[in-house]
């Protein structure tokens, strides 16, 4: 069954290391994503999301330009980022979500840890299911080289990046 994402209730968020002593955080706030959940069957459900590279914010307009820049998401040749599920794998109330991820032009096999709490009826009779997940990657990987050595050591921006999807998907009727 096809459910609809909620984006009110929705995010797709990241976290990266800046200056090896702080951390910042963003978000794509434009994105897409068909769902097709199986509630009684978590492993038949498959899920397909595509990114609007050049809606990622960090607040702060002078960084969000210089990220949709080729020095990193190069948003003019690469528009979007995509992940493409393979397989759901269940373990008890978490679950594996297995896919090729596609950032930059370059595709590489990601697994995201999640977590699905279950199914809600609204007090307007509209029924949701919500699911939270999480990965983590090299940007390296994806072809995201771009950093500045600091004077004190270490390097301007973190190699690794957290990636956390939070849905509320709502049936369609």
């Amino acid at each position: 069954m096809t459910w609809d994402i909620d984006h009110v209730h929705s995010s797709v968020t990241f976290t990266v290391r800046h200056m090896v002593v702080a951390k910042v955080r963003g978000e794509f706030q434009k994105w897409e994503a068909k769902l097709n959940l199986d509630t009684s069957d978590l492993p038949k459900s498959s899920v397909d999301v595509t990114i609007d590279a050049s809606s990622i914010s960090t607040r702060d307009e002078k960084r969000d330009g210089h990220l949709k820049s080729p020095d990193f998401l190069d948003v003019a040749k690469f528009p979007t980022l995509t992940f493409k599920s393979k397989r759901v794998e269940k373990t008890g109330d978490k679950f594996k979500l297995v896919g090729d991820l596609t950032i930059h032009g370059v595709t590489k096999e990601v697994t995201l840890e999640g977590e699905h709490p279950g199914v809600a009826k609204s007090p307007w009779g509209t029924e949701s299911a919500g699911f939270s997940a999480h990965t983590k990657i090299n940007r390296k990987d994806f072809g995201l080289e771009w950093n500045q050595a600091l004077e004190t050591g270490g390097l301007l921006v973190g190699e690794h990046v957290d990636i956390a999807i939070d849905v509320e998907a709502m049936r369609k009727a």
